[in-house]
């Protein structure tokens, strides 16, 4: 029994050794016919040369169309930048962007055709992936689409002064999915795009500086509007460079208790008026003490009351 068993596996591994044998010979044969074989050389030459086309043409494809989208939104006034040229550059970068994605995504699909591989599965599994991703994250879809349509609508831009929602402040970042918004006081305000509502951009149009200016009731009220005037139209214009125009005194804008109220108004550059109006009230704070116009201040008559039994120089008012 035992020597039966050797001799079983003696011849097993005779015919494991032939097996191996002939599959070395026939794997080196074949080898040896296809280094030699013209036909396999120039089918795998054709091939290379088909993807290297492909990439080649996707490459040229990408290129050109990055000019012709230039081309395209070329600016062609020699004036300064307009506000307008801020949102074609980022809508230059979002198309660049999508025609580089979309021209490389058909190259990988074409390769993939070489290689034997059907790529009608993948489209499938993609769009299957897609609409349940889409399901998923409908408010990234949300944000996407709103951010798209601030930069395409140019609601605001980078650098710009808004008020959204809650926050004010000067736009730092715009992006697809969430806006960034440094407020004045250092902190940094990021929205998502989709939950951004009411707008209010100060830096579209020019400011306007409303300064409402106390006099006293005894002072000249045309003298003063007319000393004001003269010194509103002679400001200097290295310091209020921002200033557009002449301010203008319009006028008594209210009377309060203890002052009136006279109303200047100027035009300043966007978001100019804020500073324009600090160095204004101090010029004319100086201006008006020069010329003898007087401020109001807080003034307190206090009556005595002559009582009964009281003599005659009893009673005192001051």
């Amino acid at each position: 029994m035992t020597v039966s068993t050797k001799a079983d596996v003696k011849e097993n591994l005779e015919t494991v050794e032939e097996t191996i044998k002939q599959a070395v010979e026939e794997t080196a044969k074949h080898a040896n016919n296809t280094l030699f074989d013209s036909t396999f050389w120039f089918e795998t030459g054709i091939f290379t040369l088909r993807i290297f086309l492909i990439i080649v043409v996707a490459s040229i494809l990408v290129k050109v169309g990055h000019v012709f989208i230039r081309r395209f939104f070329t600016i062609k006034l020699k004036s300064p930048m307009r506000k307008t040229e801020r949102r074609e550059n980022t809508i230059i970068k979002l198309l660049e962007n999508a025609l580089t994605y979309v021209v490389y995504f058909s190259a990988i699909l074409a390769i993939l055709s070489e290689f034997k591989i059907d790529v009608k599965g993948i489209l499938a599994g993609a769009g299957v992936l897609g609409l349940a991703v889409g399901f998923g994250a409908q408010s990234l879809v949300k944000d996407i689409i709103s951010g798209f349509f601030i930069i395409f609508e140019d609601q605001f831009g980078v650098g710009d002064y808004v008020r959204i929602n809650a926050a004010e402040g000067t736009v730092t970042e715009i992006g697809l999915r969430t806006t960034k918004i440094a407020l004045f006081g250092g902190e940094l305000y990021i929205v998502p795009n989709g939950q951004i509502g009411e707008v209010i951009n100060f830096s579209v149009n020019n400011s306007k500086l409303i300064l409402d200016l106390d006099l006293s009731y005894e002072t000249d009220i045309d003298h003063a509007a007319e000393l004001i005037s003269g010194f509103l139209n002679n400001l200097p214009k290295d310091r209020y460079a921002e200033v557009i125009g002449i301010p203008e005194v319009i006028g008594v804008q209210r009377l309060d208790a203890s002052s009136v109220v006279l109303r200047i108004i100027a035009v300043t550059e966007p978001v100019a008026n804020f500073g324009a109006g600090r160095k204004l009230r101090q010029d004319l704070k100086r201006f008006m003490d020069e010329n003898g116009i007087e401020l109001p201040y807080p003034k307190m008559v206090l009556y005595q009351e002559k009582m009964k039994g009281d003599s005659q120089d009893g009673g005192e008012s001051v």
